[in-house]
This record gives structure tokens, sequence and C-alpha cells, in this order.
């Protein structure tokens, strides 16, 4: 059986059981608090919590899942066994509220006996027994216990035998320290050459690769609750997961189960098949499949395996990752990405393949998955180019940095007695080559050292305080009528809520000189999420405060800066009625609506992949930073500036509305990494662009204007930003751009249309003077140097010598005159002085017969330059210098040869 083969008929048995088979979510999870998706659940924690409705009672699927960061971390373990893997799939069965513990067991036995005819007499069955003297939850699973005694029975096998207790750690399952639980049933394979089952049931739990958990079945039938109890749920579900990999390689290494002789490993399993082979073709060297037992000095054959392993997994990662729009990056999981991809390129290096060879296993990867995971087809091209960019990237210092790091280890290793790595250098890879930490451990670990991570983590800290410091804050504190307001409620997302807004004076907030107005309510937008706070005033009866700037502090207070001299604390409690700068306002939704509809443009251009990475948004301008792992072009840009314009023109309504995050729009994009709460605004434009944002918005995007991209630039690596105007700015920015080029097209005696073809002539004819006017200045070299020839000095021994002052454009020119002028000399020294710019520019040329007597053109342009107060020098050949006193120079070259 095949991998394909073997991930279909799990997928077919249960369809046949009434299972709707629902695809892989993303690998970019839902939840915030997540860095990957890492286990088949993720998609419906929902329904397990009870915020939604599961559409079905019944599923089943293959979940693509990484563990590569947090708790669940497997990255370094990669290559070193046969077993961990940064991406894995995981096959899944799921029942919300339906069948419970006898269906899923009695299923799972028939799918892995029946239809995949795994020997029942290798097999073992976990079930939950509490320690209570560890305070371990609910009780024994009694249920489990006797649905798998029967089952064993019905086998003619002891349950006695293949059943085994396990506590709290290895057999209940906790989706946190609250929330939904339950007890577990795992099944575990006697990998063992025998099928002695006291042999087989010895080594369960124990971190034996010759017998292995291969399905846990996970039964959620209570809720854990704040005080520590355990209360029973009225629905009970069903969350089982089985390793793809782990199964495959199993079936592969054992020959459909048959022989057990070999050892296990996933890499087995024809999955793997193709990219081994491909790495195998790129470096000419053979994989074995051997495991070491130490990670220091290891064999050549044993890490070759081990670098095989690391490419054959960090591949598919890799390709899978940034198919589901997670770009290398520099943060989060898109640090993660990155970490993973270098330190594959690394492990390539070993196997002497060069930068560039990442690249070429995403075809491999696609062939393998994209048969069940289509969208690494669909962007197999875009994964090749992020890869190639980021390949070429990273090589540029990867050498630099291996230099550093061994000599480095070469100093310490000299020294005597040394065992690790100072903070200091892996501080430096990191820090300047882009080495991840745990890039510098592998290498130092490969040599017997350890890296001294506290001191790295030392320095990081230093870089840390230098940003902070670096950083313009205004730290606000209480300085009177300090009444521990509660959180400033915001008004205004509507315009006709933004003028005379009645408000009560809460606090007078002074800090740094500045004073600051909290009332319990406000129109006012706070700075927040890109957009700058409003301005407007504060009027109390005939008393008018001007508003300067509006924002938030970390209680959710709202503070009003007011210019102002006087004391206003004998005003806490009075009724304030609070006006906002509309222009103002208007300008600045405009801006921050035109990022929504510029973030549409760029995906439909570039890409899905584009994510927002932040933005700023002003009265007059925007910036927009988002990944993406190349410079857009300026054809690229024009077609996003078009697709937002004409959205634009569109004049679609803006609506926005308040939901749970759970319950948000399939096609809702949020900023990952943002931190969202339960209740997240989502703001919809006519369908199309569907974000969360806490910003103001126009409410058609007519009223946007106008909308020009100013510029595009990258920020830091896989991270652009463009820069652009809306509305009134934007239309003062071609209003101007119009009369500029009306007023160049008037000068040029042409029509507005006939100024780029005007312009394309005039540059014709300039390049054709300029190599007419390269010419005659070749032309006038050469005869000036034919004069120069004829009036040489020859000496007695046959050296010809020429010191001259002569007319030059540049030092280049003068170094070419005296070369050229050799040329015609033979055996010669040349000494040429020229003023350019107002300085004396000097260059000697002497041949080797001029070496041999003593003339060595180095030596005579460091005195000739000393003399006229300048410097000089050069090799023995040639050389050029300069000073500023070009009154004496003539005097001084004429001297030169005595």
């Amino acid at each position: 059986m095949t991998s394909a083969q073997l991930r279909q008929s799990f997928l077919d048995f249960f369809a046949s059981k009434g299972h709707t088979i629902v695809p892989s979510s993303p690998l970019l999870p839902d939840s915030p608090n997540l860095l990957f998706t890492n286990a088949g659940m993720n998609q419906f924690v929902p329904y397990f919590l009870g915020d939604r409705p599961a559409p079905f009672k019944r599923a089943a699927d293959t979940q693509k899942c990484i563990r590569a960061g947090g708790k669940h971390n497997d990255l370094e373990d990669v290559g070193f066994d046969t077993y961990h893997h940064t991406f894995f799939e995981m096959l899944g069965n799921w029942s919300f509220g339906d069948y419970f513990k006898k269906e899923s067991l009695e299923w799972g036995w028939e799918l892995l006996t029946k239809v995949w005819g795994i020997p029942a007499k290798r097999l073992f069955a976990t079930v939950y027994s509490p320690d209570k003297s560890k305070g371990d939850p609910a009780d024994f699973d009694q249920e489990a216990y006797d649905i798998w005694a029967a089952i064993f029975r019905r086998e003619g096998l002891d349950p006695a035998l293949h059943i085994i207790n396990g506590n709290k750690k290895d057999n209940f399952w906790m989706m946190g320290d609250t929330g939904p639980c339950g007890p577990c049933s795992e099944i575990h394979f006697n990998l063992l050459p025998s099928d002695d089952e006291a042999a087989g049931r010895q080594r369960v739990n124990s971190s034996d690769s010759r017998c292995i958990e291969i399905w846990n079945h996970v039964f959620i039938q209570f809720n854990a609750e704040p005080d520590g109890t355990f209360k029973t749920l009225s629905a009970r579900h069903v969350d089982t997961g089985m390793g793809f990999e782990r199964v495959a390689g199993i079936i592969a290494t054992t020959k459909g189960f048959k022989s057990f002789d070999a050892e296990p490993s996933n890499y087995n399993a024809d999955v793997f098949a193709s990219t081994l082979a491909k790495v195998a073709q790129l470096s000419g060297k053979t994989y074995t499949g051997t495991v070491p037992t130490k990670r220091e000095g290891l064999p050549e054959q044993e890490m070759t395996d081990v670098a095989f392993r690391v490419l054959a997994d960090h591949a598919r990662t890799v390709s899978c990752a940034i198919a589901d729009g997670i770009m290398p990056g520099n943060d989060g999981r898109n640090y993660v990405i990155r970490r993973i991809l270098r330190r594959g390129i690394l492990y390539g290096r070993r196997l002497g393949l060069q930068i560039g060879f990442f690249e070429s296993l995403v075809d491999t990867v696609a062939a393998e998955l994209g048969g069940i995971f289509p969208e690494l087809r669909a962007k197999q091209d875009l994964i090749k180019r992020v890869i190639l960019s980021e390949e070429e990237s990273f090589g540029r210092t990867l050498d630099r940095g291996l230099m550093l790091f061994n000599k480095s280890y070469e100093t310490y290793k000299a020294q005597g007695g040394v065992s690790a790595i100072p903070g200091t250098v892996a501080f430096e890879l990191y820090d300047t080559f882009g080495f991840p930490l745990d890039m510098t451990e592998l290498l130092a670990t490969e040599r017997g050292l350890k890296v001294d991570t506290a001191g790295f983590e030392a320095e990081m800290e230093k870089q840390k305080a230098r940003g902070r410091e670096s950083q313009v804050k205004t730290v606000i504190s209480v300085n009177e009528g300090d009444t521990h307001a509660a959180a400033t409620r915001f008004i205004g997302f509507n315009e006709t809520s933004l003028h005379d807004v009645p408000a009560k004076l809460l606090e007078v907030v002074v800090s740094e000189g500045k004073t600051f107005l909290v009332f319990d309510q406000s129109p006012f937008y706070a700075e927040m999420g890109g957009q700058v706070g409003d301005t407007g005033v504060a009027r109390l009866g005939d008393h008018i405060l001007f508003i300067t700037n509006t924002i938030k502090d970390a209680a959710g207070r709202f503070l009003h800066e007011v210019k102002t001299a006087a004391s206003l604390t004998a005003h806490v409690g009075s009724a304030f009625s609070l006006t906002v700068d509309l222009d103002r306002r208007r300008a600045i939704q405009r801006h921050h609506s035109a990022t929504h509809v510029l973030n549409f443009a760029l995906r439909e251009v570039l890409g899905t992949h584009v994510i927002q990475q932040g933005s700023y948004v002003t009265p007059g301008r925007m910036r927009f930073d988002f990944a993406h792992f190349e410079a857009v072009t300026p054809e690229q840009l024009i077609e996003v500036e078009h697709i937002a314009n004409t959205h634009i023109l569109a004049n679609d309504t803006i609506n926005w509305f308040e939901t749970e995050f759970d319950k948000k729009p399939a096609n809702c994009i949020a900023t990952f990494g943002e931190k969202y709460g339960k209740v997240v605004r989502v703001v919809d434009i006519g369908g199309w662009s569907v974000e969360l944002c806490g910003g103001t918005h126009v409410r058609a995007t007519g009223e946007i204007g106008a909308f020009k991209i100013l510029a595009e630039t990258g920020v830091a690596a896989g991270k652009r930003r463009i820069e652009a105007v809306a509305g009134e700015a934007a239309q003062t920015l071609l209003e101007g751009n119009h009369q500029k080029l009306s007023r160049l097209a008037l000068r040029m005696g042409c029509g507005l249309d006939e100024v780029e073809a005007r312009f394309d002539k005039f540059f014709e004819e300039k390049a054709t003077l300029e190599r007419e006017l390269k010419a005659l200045k070749q032309k006038a070299a050469t005869h000036l140097a034919a004069e120069l020839a004829a009036g040489a000095t020859v000496r007695a021994d046959g050296l010809r010598l020429v010191a001259a002052v002569v007319t030059s454009d540049d030092a280049t020119a003068l170094r070419e005159l005296a070369l050229q002028l050799a040329r015609r000399l033979g055996p010669s020294a040349v000494v040429l002085g020229a003023e350019i710019g107002g300085k004396a520019s000097l260059v000697a040329h002497c041949t080797a017969e001029a070496n041999a007597t003593g003339l060595q053109a180095g030596a005579i342009i460091k005195d000739l330059s000393a003399k006229l107060g300048g410097k000089g020098g050069g090799k023995p050949d040639l050389a050029m210098g300069g000073a500023p006193d070009t009154a004496k120079m003539a005097e001084a070259i004429k001297a030169v040869f005595g």
C-alpha cells in the first residue's frame, strides 16, 4: 500500500461510516494564540467550545501541521532521528455530540486490523487511570477499558497483557487550564522483531522507537472549571489523531506488516522518496538511513544521512507554509519559517550544495503532496521565487558568518579548556549574519562545544534596551484629580456623533509639561492601529479649549491633549461639549479606507501571500507595510493603482459591525500576530474587502477620491512599504504634476501627449553627442600622447622619460593618457600632472625596466604630492595622488627626473 493509498483508505473508511470529509485548514491558524496549525483539532475548537454549532455531526480529514515553535517544537530533533518532523499530516476522525467511545474504538480497530491488516497481537491500548496521590482528575475510564477488553477477547488475546493504564500525563487531554477535556486512549504498535506480547507491553510509553503510539482517541466529556473541578458535559465529543507519516513509514519498513527485522523509519515512506532522490541527484551522495547516537563528532555517512532527512522534512515545511501565506520573515511564525529554511541551507552546504538548490526541491514536494493539498501546485512558482530570494539573501552572508564561527572555534580550541562559544560571538552571528541561535548551537555541538546562551541573551537584551532608549515615548502619570476612571467609551465611528457631544470631565492628567483631559465618553479617535488621533475643540460654556491630539493609555482612557497654562482641576465633574475637526477626520478616514482598498489590490496582483504588517494613516498621506519577498515592479504598481481606483470609482458601500472573533465571516482577513479579544469589529467594503479593523472609515469608496502611489520600498527582508495619498492630498499632487508637465511641454514647444516622445528623442541625441565627444577626446589624447612621446628624454641606458603638465577632464582620463604614452615609449618612466577642479591631480607609470634602475611610481608620487601639500602613492608600476597647490605643480614635475 502506497502512502497515497493509505491516506485515501483512511478517508474512504470514515466516509463509509457517515463522516463528512473536510479539507485541511491552512497552516496559518485562525487563533492568534497559535504560531501554526499544530493539530487536527485546531479548526474544530469553536465546536468543542460551543462558540458555534458544528455544520456536521461527524467529520474526517488529513490536517497539515507544523510543530516548530512554542509548546510543540520538534525542530532540533529533525534529522537526528527518523520520526520527528516539523511538518506532518494528522489523520483524524471527529464526532460532535454524536457517537462516542464504543464506535470510535471499534472502528479504529476495524480499520487497523481488518482493512490495513496490522497483526492484532502487536497492538496495545492504554486507558486512563488517575493517580489520586497527584490530584489527577476524574475516575478510572472503565467504559474504555471494557470496550478494549471485549475487543481483545474477541481476537483471542489477553486484555491483561494488551491494556495498559496511564495517568493524567499520558491519558488525559486538556485544551487548557479550563475548558473541554477528557480521558484518551492510545493505540501502540509493537515493532520488535518478535511479537512476544510481554516484551511489547514493557515498551509501551517508554519512548522506544520499536513500540510506538500510532493513534490517539480523545473523549471530550468534561469541562475543567475555574475552581479546579470537572463538570460532565451534556454533549460529548470524539477527537482522534494519527500520524500519517509514522504509519506510512511502518508499512514501508515492514513491507506491509510482513517483516519486522528492520529499524522503523518514517523516511522509508514513499512520500519522502522523490525528495530524497532529488537530494542524492544534486549532491552525488547516497542516503543509507543510518541514525546517530550522539550529536557531535559524527562519521561522514551519519552526517550525510542527517542532512538528507533534514532537507526532506524542511522542504515540505517551507513549501507548505509559503503556500498557505506564511512568508519567511523577521518575527513570529515568519521567523520560524526563515530559521527552518536557513537550517536546511546549512545542511545542504554539508552535502556540497550551493545556493539555489533548495528551490529545486519544491517541485518534488508539489509532486508528492499536490494531489491532496492543491495549493502547492497552484502556488508552485510563487513558492520557488520566495525560496530562491531567501536563499540568495542568506547566501550573501553565509560564507562570512561561517568564517567568523570557524575563526572563533579555532581561537578557543587553541586556548584549550574552553568549552563554549562566547555569547558575543553568537550574537554577532545572529545580528550581522542572520544565524539563528539554534544554528550556532548546532555548529558548536558538532565540534563538541556549547554556546554561552546566557551571554547571547544578555547581548540581545542590550540591543532591546538600545531600541527602547531610541523610542520617543510620552509617559502618562496622573498628577491630580485621580479618580481611577474606567476606560473611555468611544462614540465617534459615525459622523453624526462628532459635533457638540456632551461629555463629563473625569480627570486632568499632567505629564512632562503637557495637560490631558479624560472624559467619560468621547467622539475623538485615540491614536491606535496606525491611525493618528483626532483634534478639535472642547467647550465649557464660553470657554474653548483646543484639543491638539488624542492618545490612549494602558487602562483604556482617552487622553485629550490641550494647550493651556491654567489649572483645570476645578472643572472635574463638569459637562463639556466636544467637537471633532471634521475636515481633518474625513481626510484621515479617506486614507484609512484606502489602506483596505490597497490591501485588496495588492493581493489581487501579487497573490494572497500578501499580509499587512503595519500601517500609518494621517490626514495628508498613508503608508502600508506588507509581507512580500521582492520589490514590486513598476508594471505591477500601475496595475495595483488601477485596480484600487477602479474599485474606488465603483462607490461601493462600506459597512462595519461587531461580532465574536470565532463568528467572523469566512473571508475576513485578520492581521495575524495582533491580539484580538472575543468581540471584534469587521469592516466590509462591498463584500470584496472584509477585514478586522478598529479604525474609522468613509461610508462609500467614492469618498476616498483619487488614489496615487508615491513610492514602493523595502523596509526589511521580506517586508515592503507603499506610501500613497488619497482625496485632497492626491488631487493636489496630481494638479501640481499636471502643471509641471504643462510648463515643460510649453518650454519644449509641444503638446502634453508629445512630451515623452520629445524626451526620448532628446536622450537619443544626447547619447549620440556623447559618443562623438568621447571619440574626439580619444583622438585628442592620442595626438597628445604622440607629441609627448616625441619630446621624451632618452637616457644613456635607453630609458625614455616624460614629465609634463597636461590638460585633462578627470583623474581617470589622466591615468589613461599615462598608460597610452607608456605603450608608445616602451621602457620608460612617465609623470603627468593636471589641474582638475582647482587641485593638482598626479599620475606616474614606470615599466619593469625603470623599476630595475630604482624608479618606483609609488615613491615618485608620494614625494611629489608631499611637495605640493597633498598625499599619494601606489604600486611600483602605477601610482596616483593629489594636492591643493597647483601653482608649483609645473616646477615640481619638471624637477622629478633632475
